[in-house]
């Protein structure tokens, strides 16, 4: 288990046991934890860990459910989900929402529950929580930013020259994420988006000539790639830096500046709390996560032929052999 995960979790332990004496206070209180996509999908499955650490021992009913947004990406789907977690919400009646991820506040939130009475804690938003409209006087959340920058600047120094590439399935997600990159961080992106895995693997070729650094997106709505024939790829093919900004690409990227799913789920878990406890969400600032790892995967580092520094592997979160 890594460091960060570790802090973040120790962190809501010590809220969680200072509550313990009020959770009379929440019992019978029901919170709906609303995930974009699905069980099984790292970042999900995170965010998801830290809604319930953060909801242990608080008296509070929880209820999970998934609106499978990733692997399905129709607009048609995406509505048919939402409006299937709205029957949801209407059976179940919570008093506190969390919806995780940007489908939920694009789908659910903002078309049914604008400055309704119900409230809402959103979290994993990427980037810009105005594009749905927030702030609403009945939702608060935490802004999910990438520590690409971070990323990189660890990169750098293994690195030739200052031309950086992206890789990615070719989704609106990815494409925001570059766009952002370019406009709010004034890193000048090179994109490259694949439509399934032999065309990921081309791509990634092609790269290697292409760019000094090449960062990976996400590719779980990737239906065929295949994560050991990824792994055994890279290690044949990598020829440059590579690096990832969430866990599902460790296995084939050689140092990740990694996104803390459990810090979202924590902070939301947390801010649902505190709204059960009488606050306001229009009261609750919107805010964005601030928690990253270091992972460095020593295979690819080998494969590429670079010189890691003792100090880097010593500050690492988690060292893949």
């Amino acid at each position: 288990m890594n460091k960060t995960f570790l802090g973040t979790i120790a962190g809501v332990a010590l809220a969680s046991l200072a509550m313990m004496a009020n959770a009379a206070d929440y019992a019978g209180k029901r919170v709906l934890f609303v995930d974009s996509y699905h069980q099984g999908y790292a970042w999900s499955d995170g965010i998801t860990a830290g809604v319930k650490t953060g909801l242990e021992g608080s008296g509070v009913d929880l209820k999970v459910v998934r609106m499978d947004t990733k692997r399905n990406k129709s607009d048609d789907f995406k509505v048919q989900a939402a409006a299937k977690v709205k029957a949801i919400i209407d059976e179940y009646k919570p008093d506190v929402v969390i919806a995780a991820d940007d489908n939920a506040s694009k789908y659910l939130i903002k078309p049914f529950y604008k400055d309704a009475a119900l409230p809402f804690v959103f979290c994993g938003v990427n980037w810009d929580a105005s594009v749905y409209g927030y702030p609403y006087k009945n939702v608060t959340g935490m802004v999910e930013v990438s520590g690409v920058k971070e990323l990189v600047e660890l990169l750098s120094q293994f690195a030739k020259g200052s031309r950086i590439g992206f890789i990615s399935e070719d989704t609106l997600t990815e494409h925001k994420e570059v766009e952002n990159y370019k406009t709010k961080l004034g890193i000048d992106v090179t994109p490259a988006y694949a439509t399934s895995f032999k065309d990921w693997k081309k791509k990634f070729v092609e790269m290697q000539g292409q760019v000094d650094i090449l960062v990976f997106g996400n590719t779980a709505g990737m239906t065929d790639f295949d994560l050991e024939e990824a792994k055994a790829f890279a290690i044949k093919n990598s020829k440059i830096p590579t690096g990832a900004i969430q866990k599902g690409p460790m296995p084939y990227a050689m140092v990740g500046y990694l996104k803390v799913a459990e810090e979202q789920g924590a902070w939301a878990a947390e801010t649902a709390l505190r709204i059960l406890g009488g606050t306001s969400p229009a009261d609750i600032e919107i805010v964005r996560n601030k928690e990253g790892q270091v992972v460095i995967n020593m295979k690819i580092v080998q494969a590429v032929g670079v010189d890691m520094p003792y100090e880097l592997l010593e500050s690492a979160s988690e060292v893949i052999e």
